[in-house]
């Protein structure tokens, strides 16, 4: 996408002023009456979302006023890039550096557009640009754009060419320009290495399973590992998907477009860390030699599973992937998966929910991505529905009969795989927009990301 952060210009610029509801009658009180006639005649109120351009004597633009909340965050001004006219502009105001960033990183994240199959490859819209204002952190606010941009394109991908070789070898791709450690694991080889469940999932599919592992080392830091689901495309498998549950469906590889994307800009921000990703990668087809109802697969863990419903399939191929972080014990332990219809049931599409078994790392997850505008909702592992996953012919059933408090119980068999870490946070997410919102287009969508860069950046990274 065209990056619209400007560090600085030398031809002349145009001013916005962000206004609370309250603040505007102050700031119009000192205006000349041809601005005051011209609000008036417009009826405009300075409103969260709302915008108004004034006009100079010479017939140009000479400023723009955005509505603004209160409290200013991320999303405040995301609705200007695409509506005003194209040109440069600047903020007018005083800002805090973290108000600033924040502005200015939703100002870069409202130029995305997926544009990719278009005949016609460049965008029909034009964007204006913003001088990146005072204190902004651009270093952050270009990595994180850039991340997110990635991730919301990886997901948009259709899955006839997002397949799981073209999503591994963006994985590989990106780790060579970031100098990480890779091993790819695919097809047959899952079994010589001890990765059943990934194969099993996979092995329908004309493209193999992979499963990739990245690492950066640094010596006495922090170990932080991320997991991400990658699911290129679910057809349900053999417990096949109606035509309406598999039309979006070439979103879920979105944890392992949001893992990516995390990573990142841990990476590219310099966080000093020991990070791992593994991103265990399929496609769920139905062929003659796909898993079947009721079939019972080892793990790697060593534990055996039944299988309840082959559309249950992200918990199993995430299961063999965390069993292996969890060995090494890290200090703080992510998944990010698009793995339950139920935590959407419980909570909208827009609000990802996360599970953890650190209680003091789930006040501060939910504190930070509240101040961040990046919502997360913590719903329980709650022990008592353990026993919905109990199998009488295996060690685990992967998909309870009753269909009651989904998310948990998916939580729960995940959990089953995570013994040594005790800090692990396990994010169910949507990883799309429905509809478009400022800064927030329709269509696949890095969620939690930002907050949980900051929970490793406030509490795990070692410059600190």
């Amino acid at each position: 996408m065209p990056f619209p952060i400007l560090s600085a210009t030398k031809s002349k610029t145009t001013p916005i002023y962000p206004l609370t509801k309250s603040a505007f009658p102050a700031w119009l009180k000192k205006q000349p009456v041809q601005v005051k006639n011209w609000v008036a005649t417009n009826e405009f109120e300075a409103k969260a979302g709302s915008y108004i351009t004034l006009c100079g004597t010479d017939g140009k633009i000479s400023a723009v006023i955005a509505g603004v909340d209160d409290a200013l965050n991320i999303w405040s001004i995301a609705h200007l890039p695409a509506k005003i006219p194209n040109g440069a502009y600047h903020l007018e105001g005083t800002f805090k550096s973290e108000d600033a960033t924040n502005l200015a990183l939703g100002w870069a994240l409202a130029a995305y557009e997926f544009t990719t199959y278009k005949t016609i490859k460049k965008s029909s819209k034009k964007f204006a640009q913003l001088i990146a204002p005072k204190n902004c952190d651009l270093k952050l606010v270009k990595s994180m754009a850039d991340a997110i941009s990635w991730a919301r394109e990886l997901i948009n991908t259709p899955a006839n060419d997002m397949n799981p070789e073209s999503l591994a070898n963006e994985a590989v791709n990106w780790a060579k320009t970031a100098k990480g450690k890779i091993k790819v694991i695919k097809g047959e080889e899952l079994l010589k290495e001890n990765y059943p469940m990934i194969y099993a999932v996979g092995k329908a599919a004309a493209i193999p399973p992979h499963l990739v592992d990245i690492k950066f080392e640094r010596k006495g830091a922090p170990k932080i590992t991320l997991v991400g689901k990658g699911v290129t495309f679910d057809s349900g498998g053999l417990d096949i998907k109606s035509s309406g549950g598999m039309k979006l469906m070439k979103k879920d590889m979105g944890g392992a477009a949001n893992v990516l994307a995390l990573a990142r800009i841990i990476i590219e921000t310099g966080l000093k860390v020991q990070l791992r990703v593994l991103l265990p990668i399929v496609e769920n087809a139905v062929s003659g030699n796909a898993m079947r109802p009721l079939d019972i697969i080892p793990t790697r863990k060593g534990v055996s599973v039944e299988i309840g419903n082959t559309d249950a399939e992200g918990r199993l191929i995430l299961c063999d992937a965390l069993f292996e972080a969890d060995s090494e014990k890290p200090d703080l332990l992510i998944d990010c998966a698009t793995l339950t219809g139920a935590a959407r049931v419980a909570l909208g599409t827009d609000i990802p929910a996360f599970f953890t078994n650190d209680n003091k790392i789930a006040n501060k997850l939910s504190v930070i991505s509240e101040s961040e505008f990046d919502p997360l909702w913590r719903l329980p592992l709650w022990k008592g529905y353990r026993t919905q996953l109990d199998s009488p012919n295996a060690d685990l059933n992967n998909a309870p009969d009753n269909g009651y408090a989904g998310a948990i119980t998916a939580a729960l068999y995940l959990q089953e795989f995570v013994i040594k870490t005790s800090s692990w946070i396990h994010v169910d997410m949507m990883a799309w927009n429905l509809q478009n919102k400022a800064g927030r287009p329709q269509g696949g969508e890095a969620m939690a990301i930002r907050a949980l860069y900051k929970l490793i950046k406030e509490n795990y990274d070692g410059t600190r």
